[in-house]
């Protein structure tokens, strides 16, 4: 008669084995890792889309900012001035209406002051609203700038911008104390009762002005681009899961087959 607790323990059938549920917990382990790397994989190639995207247009505005000048478009191009036209060197002539100048606050390598925008009247009747560049704080009343203030007929070569409505990042024009924070053509217009103008602005050039202000020439143009930098993460975190997942996978076999050569434990 064997003493209680001694040979044999119970029958190793009778007790659940672990390995199921071990291989049970891998498979969804591999499942759901298998899922976060087709998504890390898709992120990253998404990113090299995105850079050979943003290369094209860094090439084709290149190409505009340095083409010879083009007529600025005229009311019959208005409808189909987009985003392909945006910085085209352009020129224009026409003349300033002076008394209707907007000044729009700027932040420049010359520090803070203010856009002066100034309507150009063409030869056909129609206006241009021009950023004739940036003047200082100080200098924003054109009585300090009056030989800048350029009368009769002028030409003005520059760089066709987009619209810019609503305002700036925090910060809305404010059109019943004349506050402007960005260059929206549309509300500048209705501000100062102007009709038939261009859906643009033309950002002039550094072509010097009388008594040297507005200093024109000052438009930044920055595409940032840090796509490759997202790709190579995102790709390195697929590289590190498909890792994590061999080591786990192989480790969790590895540990099956062990307690397969074992055999069951006795008492």
């Amino acid at each position: 008669m064997r003493p209680a607790g001694s040979g044999r323990g119970a029958d190793p059938g009778s007790a659940p084995s672990p390995a199921p549920l071990s291989f049970l917990r891998r498979v969804v382990f591999g499942v759901g890792a298998g899922l976060v790397f087709v998504v890390l994989l898709g992120l990253g190639t998404w990113q090299v889309e995105r850079r050979a995207w943003k290369l094209d247009l860094i090439a084709r505005v290149d190409a505009r900012v340095h083409a010879p000048a083009v007529p600025a478009p005229g009311p019959a191009d208005w409808p189909r001035v987009g985003p392909d036209d945006a910085y085209r060197h352009v020129r224009l002539s026409g003349t300033f209406l002076n008394d209707r100048e907007t000044l729009v606050q700027a932040v420049t390598e010359r520090g803070g002051g203010f856009w002066v925008l100034t309507p150009l009247r063409r030869t056909d009747g129609s206006l241009v609203l021009v950023n004739r560049g940036f003047v200082p704080g100080d200098r924003r009343d054109p009585a300090t700038r009056e030989p800048g203030q350029v009368a009769g007929e002028t030409t003005v070569t520059g760089l066709l911008r987009l619209t810019e409505p609503k305002g700036a990042f925090l910060r809305s024009n404010d059109l019943t104390d004349d506050r402007w924070y960005s260059r929206d053509v549309a509300a500048i217009a209705a501000a100062r009762g102007l009709t038939e103008v261009a859906p643009y602005f033309v950002d002039a050039d550094a072509t010097p002005n009388p008594g040297g202000l507005p200093v024109g020439g000052l438009t930044v143009i920055a595409f940032p681009n840090n796509h490759l930098v997202y790709a190579i993460t995102w790709y390195g975190m697929a590289l590190m899961l498909a890792g994590a997942m061999v080591y786990v996978l192989r480790g969790g076999r590895a540990k099956d087959l062990d307690a397969e050569v074992r055999g069951p434990r006795r008492g």
